[in-house]
């Protein structure tokens, strides 16, 4: 057999099984979080999210609401030289990111069980 008949054939199998990969995994909710970013933004996802009290009026006095704490949680960076990630018992971590043209710094401690927003500021 040639080695073009083998690359061929290589080819053939390996385009077959992500056709094959495609059709089983679509609709499915996968996701590839590797990133150190991506993992810890979707810990905090997976909890219930609570909103101190200045949070909350922060978010009132600028027209906001919890869907730019929700895009920001989903689309935001996490910035790991402001973060304290071993804190005991819980982490803090600083998400900057942007929302309707509004530049959006979070402070989230994140706990085993929930997740708190504990400072907002909107620049």
């Amino acid at each position: 057999m040639k080695f073009i008949q083998r690359v061929g054939y290589y080819l053939g199998g390996f385009s077959l099984g992500l056709i094959i990969l495609a059709f089983f995994l679509s609709g499915k909710k996968t996701s590839c979080s590797y990133g150190p970013d991506a993992r810890v933004l979707k810990n905090i996802r997976s909890k219930k999210i609570v909103y101190e009290s200045q949070v909350q009026f922060n978010l009132t006095q600028n027209n906001l609401d919890s869907v730019s704490i929700s895009y920001l949680l989903k689309k935001g960076s996490i910035d790991f030289s402001k973060s304290n990630a071993r804190m005991e018992p819980c982490g803090t971590y600083q998400i900057d990111g942007t929302f309707e043209e509004k530049e959006l710094v979070l402070m989230v401690e994140n706990c085993d069980s929930i997740a708190t927003i504990t400072n907002l500021k909107i620049e």
